[in-house]
This record gives C-alpha cells, sequence and structure tokens, in this order.
C-alpha cells in the first residue's frame, strides 16, 4: 500500500531541495530521517518534515508500522513565484524571484525497490559491460590496413635528389 504527504508552498528553490529528495529515494524510512537528520541544508529539514507526516498518515490512517516502509517517491515540483523588485541606480529597478516548491514524498510498505548502493552496483556493471562491448568490437587488422593506399605519395627519382 502507498501512503503520501504533501508540502505545498515551501520557500525553497526546487533546484536546492532536489538535492536532498535525490539522496533518500529508496531507503527504508529509518534510514532516510537519519540522513536527513545530518545534512546540513535547509532542504533537508523541509523534506523530514515531510517525512514524518507521511510516516504518520501511514501509522493513522493505513495502519501501516513504519519500520516496514521504505521511500518509494521522493519528488520536488515546482511552485508559484514570488515576484519582488529591487531599487538600483538612477531611478532603475530590477526583479527578484522568490521561489517556491511543492515536495511530495510516496511511501510503501512493499519490498525494497532500490537502495542506493544498488543502484551504484547496477550503473557499475552497466559500465563495465560496456567496456567490453567496445573492447570486443573487431579492430582494423593488419592485412586491412596493408591493403589500403597510404596517404603520403611516393616520391618519384628525381625529388629524391
Amino acid at each position: 500500500m502507498e501512503v503520501r504527504s504533501i508540502y505545498k508552498y515551501a520557500r525553497i528553490s526546487p533546484f536546492k531541495a532536489r538535492e536532498v529528495t535525490h539522496e533518500i529515494q529508496g531507503l527504508p524510512v529509518s534510514a532516510a530521517l537519519d540522513l536527513l537528520t545530518f545534512t546540513p541544508r535547509k532542504a533537508a529539514f523541509l523534506v523530514a518534515k515531510t517525512l514524518r507526516s507521511a510516516i504518520a498518515n501511514a501509522e493513522n490512517n493505513a495502519n501501516l508500522k513504519p519500520e516496514g516502509l521504505v521511500v518509494k517517491e521522493a519528488i520536488v515540483g515546482e511552485g508559484p513565484t514570488l515576484k519582488r523588485i529591487m531599487a538600483r541606480a538612477r531611478g532603475s529597478a530590477s526583479r527578484i524571484l522568490k521561489r517556491t516548491s511543492h515536495i511530495r514524498i510516496v511511501l510503501s510498505d512493499e519490498i525494497l525497490i532500490e537502495t542506493r548502493e544498488t543502484r551504484k552496483a547496477k550503473r557499475e556493471q552497466e559500465k563495465k559491460a560496456g567496456k567490453k562491448e567496445i573492447s570486443s568490437e573487431p579492430t582494423e587488422s593488419a592485412a586491412t590496413r596493408s591493403g589500403k593506399k597510404s596517404a603520403k605519395p611516393k616520391q618519384s627519382a628525381k625529388t629524391q635528389k
């Protein structure tokens, strides 16, 4: 079963919040909370608040135990942007964009989807497989190279003197 929680209009740029949410995807709830507790960013506090809300929703509304929950999705969408003006020289003004974001966390009680370690191992295997494919491609043999004409024209006897 899936349980979700959404924090709307969070006063942080979505780009800054996405850095934190990418780290907790696929982790068990307890590991995700530990990681967020020791991450020194404003976004970590806001994401942890949303994660605690999702855990409370799972306990109270869906009768799930938090020990078996996994962070299935942690997505940050862009909210409305507040436009402000800052006075500049000679009576002009420049615009300041104060971005907001919507943080959505989905928890699942299903078997572990994918942890960071398994994703890392999977990427390393794909890299190794890619290197093997590149090295296994047949290279030009000496026979085919000698069959081709060389780029330099042969010098005649007159130009050698």
